[in-house]
């Protein structure tokens, strides 16, 4: 059961989102003004994801398998904010747009929304955005002796060996697709 303060503050919610206001900024004002309604108190990080799943999350309604077919039961497990799930630390993160088939074999396509941690120490393995030579890319970040290689996913594209400059920007953490545009 809602009481008056959340009633109100879903109609806000969805005023902003009718009125394009989206993404974690959206939440964190619409987090501010229900904070203000409480004579100024200032909510706590974990109290603002937990009032925003709250009002805005999607539902986990169950499993399904993608293996061999199986019955799948339907029931509200939980509910999930994928800002929260996909962005672990919005200060330092943030989107582009993938161009290219260099990375589909990782599983990055062409338009695929890719999430970039800026400042993240990049493993032997991770999937980084770089600027080689003046080029940007993103590539799998690879150490072999001492040398830093940066390969694609892909086969028809060779592996780049830095020549003059490389400078990692971040460490590619998340990925987003729409299959219906």
């Amino acid at each position: 059961m809602e009481n008056k303060t959340e009633t109100a503050l879903k109609n806000h919610v969805q005023g902003s989102l009718t009125s394009g206001a989206q993404g974690p900024s959206c939440w964190i004002a619409v987090a501010d003004w229900f904070a203000a309604g409480q004579g100024g108190k200032a909510l706590t990080t974990p109290s603002r994801q937990a009032l925003c799943r709250r009002l805005a999350g999607v539902r986990i309604k169950g499993e399904v398998g993608a293996g061999f077919p199986s019955p799948a039961e339907e029931e509200l497990r939980d509910v999930i904010s994928f800002d929260e799930y996909l962005v672990a630390h919005p200060e330092t993160s943030f989107l582009l747009s993938v161009t290219g088939d260099s990375m589909n074999g990782a599983g990055i396509m062409e338009k695929d929304l890719v999430i970039v941690e800026r400042g993240r120490q990049p493993k032997n393995g991770d999937i980084i955005l770089a600027e080689v030579d003046g080029n940007w890319t993103i590539k799998y970040f690879r150490k072999k002796a001492g040398r830093i290689i940066l390969e694609a996913a892909n086969p028809k594209y060779p592996p780049i060996v830095p020549q003059t400059e490389l400078r990692i920007a971040g460490v590619v953490t998340a990925l987003a697709r729409k299959y219906h545009r």
